[in-house]
Order: C-alpha cells, then sequence, then structure tokens
C-alpha cells in the first residue's frame, strides 16, 4: 500500500458518523429568517422557535460510505474540486440538506425518523455531477421518486454506483441534457452549481409540474436575476450557513395558482 493509500484510508477512517453529525449540526438548524432573508411568507418558512433536525445513525452510515465512494472515484474522475473529507461535509453535504430541510417538513417527534414530503412524490436534480443536492435530498427523504440529470457519461455512472452502493431505491440517472427532457415533469427541481445557468432555468422551469416548485443553490448577485428570467411565484430566499454569499431561493411554479 502506498503512502497515498494509508493516508487516505486515514482520512476516510476519521470520517465516521459523529464527526460528520458534528459538521452538519449548523445546517439542521432551523433558519434565522430576516426581513431581507425572507422576502415573501410561504407554507415553506420556518419557525424561529422549532427544534433542530437531526440525522438517524442509518442516515449518518450513508453520508460516510457515499464519501468513501466519492474521494476514491474522484481520484479517477473529476468529480468535485474539494478534495477536502471535512468540507466535503459542509459544502456539499450541507448545503444539500440544508435545503431539503426547507423543502421537506419535519415529522412529529415520536416518528423523528420518517421525512413526510409536502406533495412532492417527484424530484429532479439537474447537472447532478457528484450527486448533490439529489442524493443528500434522497437520504433525507427516502420515499421520493428521485432523478438525476447528468449528460457526462462518467459521472453518470459514478451516481449509478452510489445508488447502488447506498441501497437507495426508485433512482433514475438520465445521460440527456435538461433542455433535450420533454417526456417528465417533477414535483422538485433542483440547480446547483452547473454551468450557463441562463440557459438551464427555463429548461427547469419546463421540468416543473402545474405544483412543482423550484429551488436554486445561487449566489446573491444571480438572485434578482434568477427572479426576472422565470414567471414563477417566489416563496423563499435564504441565506446558507457558513457562506458569505450562496442563497436558496425557491419558487412555486404559477400554475398552480
Amino acid at each position: 500500500m502506498t503512502h497515498g493509500q494509508i493516508r487516505l484510508n486515514l482520512i476516510l477512517l476519521a470520517m465516521q458518523p459523529p464527526r460528520i453529525a458534528e459538521l452538519l449540526a449548523p445546517f439542521l438548524q432551523a433558519p434565522v429568517l430576516t426581513d431581507s432573508s425572507e422576502r415573501c411568507h410561504s407554507e415553506l418558512g420556518r419557525s424561529r422557535g422549532e427544534e433542530p433536525a437531526f440525522l438517524s445513525q442509518a442516515q449518518l452510515q450513508s453520508i460516510s460510505t457515499y464519501i468513501d465512494l466519492l474521494i476514491r472515484w474522484n481520484e479517477r474522475i473529476n468529480l468535485t474540486a474539494i478534495r477536502d473529507p471535512e468540507e466535503i461535509v459542509t459544502r456539499h453535504f450541507g448545503e444539500s440538506l440544508f435545503a431539503a430541510r426547507q423543502l421537506f417538513p419535519m415529522a412529529p417527534a415520536e416518528h423523528v425518523s420518517e421525512r413526510a414530503p409536502l406533495s412532492v412524490h417527484t424530484a429532479a436534480d439537474i447537472g447532478s455531477g457528484a450527486g448533490f443536492p439529489g442524493i443528500p435530498i434522497k437520504v433525507w427523504q427516502p420515499n421520493v421518486n428521485l432523478t438525476l440529470i447528468e449528460s457526462n457519461h462518467k459521472k453518470a455512472a459514478f451516481l449509478r454506483e452510489a445508488a447502488r452502493t447506498l441501497g437507495l431505491t426508485n433512482v433514475e440517472v438520465r445521460t440527456d441534457r435538461a433542455e433535450t427532457i420533454r417526456d417528465r415533469t417533477f414535483d422538485l427541481v433542483t440547480v446547483r452549481a452547473v454551468d450557463k445557468m441562463e440557459q438551464v432555468l427555463p429548461a427547469a422551469a419546463r421540468l416543473l409540474s402545474p405544483n412543482g416548485r423550484l429551488a436554486l443553490f445561487l449566489s446573491s448577485r444571480q438572485v434578482d436575476a434568477a427572479r426576472l428570467s422565470l414567471p414563477l411565484k417566489w416563496e423563499l430566499e435564504i441565506p446558507i450557513p457558513q457562506s458569505e454569499s450562496r442563497v436558496l431561493l425557491i419558487g412555486k411554479n404559477q400554475a398552480s395558482t
């Protein structure tokens, strides 16, 4: 075993569920909403007094397994420029689970291991790449039927292997561009870290069902352009924890009103 392999194994050994839970805790707190961060009231808004969410041991173990797989595949193909496992947890899983917490309400305390969808049965993640936010959303809410849209065949192969390794069901990987998909619509569409955002947003809107929601991960500089480019009912704009400029923007298809 080479020195690099030994170092990698030691890093992965350190990324066990307790440490992952510690790193993810800030992203699972109830968000602090202000007049500037919540431009409009919606059913997705959270009470400031809500208790923090938490992940089950099974969910944390799935994340640990996913990190292991991601880092090993990243040695062969460029899935993410972030190499540090702890930064993978905060930047990728943290952002993704922060969005999942806003999009899927918590179950009552006596059924805390369950996540009940907010009229979301189908979800599509455009430009899924290394699987964010799609796969963490599936880990958070196993009942959703998830489609990962990734035109790069090598990245699509990783996504299929990740779903298989984690034992996720009802996950479809499509090696298409979002602009070419005309046969499906979804209750939820997510877009994060894609190239040519101005081209992707109209395609994302076309993929929304009549009651569908679009969740965008943007820099604060992109928010106004996104709002103006799509005829959606914008429900929630909220800063992402541990970021100076990134926000989560959620809009609802106007066809539902």
